[in-house]
């Protein structure tokens, strides 16, 4: 069951990396955006981070060997929205942060992003594959 996981990470990764990459102005207007919207812009980012990582670990927990990173960023996403729900106000000081000034980091959360989807394809691909 967790191949199935580990592509849609590696997917979800890749293209979110990209994006980072070539349209880091558009992520930083994306921020300027949850924090005009207060509290609320925090929760639907919340919501965002709850959903990809309650999949991941409802259907990725291994904890063991290199497969266990995965399991990890899943629980890691579940903690950014509890968060977002719970003080939201700390998370809206890191909006307020990010301004065109600092559109370099996008950048490079883009290519941490392209490397992390192509070590989650690796290991999807090493999986040892179920019965035919």
């Amino acid at each position: 069951m967790e191949q199935p996981i580990e592509v849609f990470a590696a997917v979800s990764f890749f293209v979110i990396g990209l994006s980072h990459l070539f349209q880091r102005s558009a992520w930083i207007d994306f921020f300027a955006l949850l924090h005009r919207l207060g509290r609320v812009g925090a929760f639907a980012e919340g919501f965002l981070y709850l959903n990809f990582g309650a999949l991941i670990v409802s259907f990725h927990n291994v904890w063991t060997g290199p497969a266990v990173v995965l399991t990890l960023i899943g629980w890691a996403q579940i903690l950014k929205a509890l968060l977002r729900f719970v003080v939201p106000d700390v998370v809206l000081r890191t909006y307020a942060r990010m301004g065109p000034e600092r559109a370099w980091q996008i950048q490079v959360a883009g290519g941490l992003f392209v490397v992390l989807s192509a070590f989650l394809v690796s290991l999807a691909i090493s999986a040892p594959q179920g019965p035919s």
